[in-house]
């Protein structure tokens, strides 16, 4: 067995794997977690099962020195990261600077082409909502960032003096009556419209007869409540599974 890491910018996700996913743990990121904390973190979490490997997706610099340590030093091994100068991730990445293009993004694309259909659109809704655009030779043809809801919110609150912090919920109407209900509205549907105007226009850009659109990520379902399009494909552990199959792949 072995473990597939996912590390955001907000959060972890933790996967033991042996063949397919067996267990997930999704934690939240605190300043306040220590080398001594993840160390007891993974005793805990898997001290009935013996690891024999790791590998980690990172897009948090300052946690990839931390978390290999207390993985390498809890179950004797030497973990890897997620990375295209030292791997086969497995697909062309036609960017101006591949190595800058994020870990998930990679394990997103190389997940939706062994796992779906192709040509597609991996539309990934986290701490930024990111379309990630896998051509029709399976290869990796460019995409776009935006900000998420969760960062959007975080942003209205901490950059005014009188709007409220805000949880992401359900909202049901756009027309809000109140400052919370106006804020969810603008942001959530706002988002969604968002989203759904930026498949348009890299569909037609594309020019593609059939591209498949492939939802992920935590904010995912939330989101897709309110846009137009409708995902061909819905999978809230792609990015895990698209390290899995990497990690995989790099074991011939």
């Amino acid at each position: 067995m072995y473990l597939a890491v996912d590390v955001g910018n907000s959060s972890i996700s933790i996967a033991l794997v042996e063949n397919q996913i067996l267990k997930k743990i999704n934690l939240e990121l605190s300043q306040n977690f220590t080398l001594e904390y993840y160390e007891m973190l993974f005793r805990e979490l898997f001290s009935d099962v013996k690891i024999e490997g790791c590998i980690i997706s990172s897009v948090n610099i300052e946690l990839n020195n931390i978390l290999k340590y207390a993985v390498d030093e809890v179950f004797g091994i030497s973990s890897v990261f997620l990375d295209v100068n030292s791997m086969n991730v497995g697909i062309k990445i036609n960017a101006k600077n591949p190595d800058q293009v994020g870990a998930d993004r990679i394990a997103n694309v190389y997940a939706a082409i062994k796992l779906y259909e192709t040509p597609a659109i991996v539309v990934d809704m986290g701490t930024a909502t990111t379309f990630d655009i896998v051509g029709k030779n399976e290869d990796f043809i460019g995409g776009i960032i935006i900000p998420g809801i969760g960062t959007q919110l975080k942003s209205l609150y901490n950059n005014t003096s009188l709007l409220p912090e805000i949880k992401p919920k359900e909202i049901e109407k756009v027309i809000g009556t109140d400052t919370e209900s106006c804020i969810l509205s603008g942001v959530i549907r706002g988002h969604a419209a968002a989203v759904d105007g930026l498949l348009t226009e890299c569909k037609k850009e594309l020019g593609y007869k059939n591209i498949k659109i492939i939802g992920t990520g935590g904010y995912m379902e939330l989101i897709s409540k309110y846009m137009k399009h409708n995902f061909d494909y819905a999978n809230v552990n792609l990015t895990l599974e698209g390290i899995r199959l990497i990690y995989e792949l790099n074991q011939k």
